[in-house]
């Protein structure tokens, strides 16, 4: 299994750096601080507290270990109303599922399509599945009903092979039981990575191969930039 994708907050300072490069000749001092940018994500404990609708499927769920700031996760759409955020990959973040099952309904917190999240998501929808039977009965039995549909919610009730943008928390516990349904991760939000690592997520893709195809074009960004730093 590779190992060697990169650090999504990095990559968004890259991002940032090779823009400057080409459109506007930043200081040094500038540059280097944006490409410089990184962290450790880590795997934590975590306690939710839910917020159910009558049919038990969860609507929100506030973590206390998620204290970071929304700021640095969540961008503005563009002109098209896409999210300008990124995935788990340190790329752009890709549409999950615009049309679920022919039923008008378009996942993602914000049902645009997107496993995009924000001030607002405290369930962290972020995390682009293609659920299972088995994925469905374990979540019902844990009292998160999401085979039934909640039209208030715009929620069409989910079956075996649709894809939906699931809440982070959900696919972890899925994961802890060995029951995670698989995921792409072109279309997973980089926020699932406060609360699961990289190589679990790789473990249960549907895209590596594309994935790994972007992160090496990413990386060869990287050393090209790595050489002009040098000169």
């Amino acid at each position: 299994m590779r190992k060697d994708s990169v650090n999504p907050r990095r990559s968004i300072g890259l991002l940032f750096v090779v823009t400057i490069l080409v459109n506007a000749g930043a200081t040094n001092a500038f540059v280097r601080e944006r490409y410089a940018r990184g962290s450790v994500f880590q795997s934590p404990s975590l306690s939710a507290g839910l917020q159910r609708n009558k049919n038990g499927a969860v609507l929100f769920a506030r973590s206390d270990k998620d204290g970071d700031d929304d700021e640095e996760f969540t961008m503005p759409t563009d002109s098209d109303g896409k999210p300008k955020a990124v995935n788990v990959l340190g790329t752009p973040l890709e549409c999950c599922c615009a049309n679920v099952r022919n039923s008008g309904v378009a996942t993602g917190f914000y049902r645009n399509g997107f496993c995009a999240t924000g001030p607002n998501d405290f369930g962290r929808h972020t995390v682009c599945v293609r659920v299972t039977k088995e994925f469905l009965l374990f979540s019902q039995q844990v009292g998160n009903d999401l085979s039934t549909p909640v039209p208030q919610y715009q929620f069409p009730g989910l079956k075996d092979g649709d894809i939906w943008c699931l809440c982070a928390q959900r696919w972890v516990e899925a994961f802890e039981n060995g029951i995670a349904p698989k995921v792409y991760l072109k279309a997973t939000h980089e926020k699932t990575l406060t609360y699961t690592d990289i190589d679990s997520l790789r473990a249960h893709a549907l895209d590596l191969a594309d994935a790994d195809e972007s992160v090496d074009e990413l990386n060869e960004q990287r050393a090209k930039l790595d050489k002009l730093f040098e000169s």
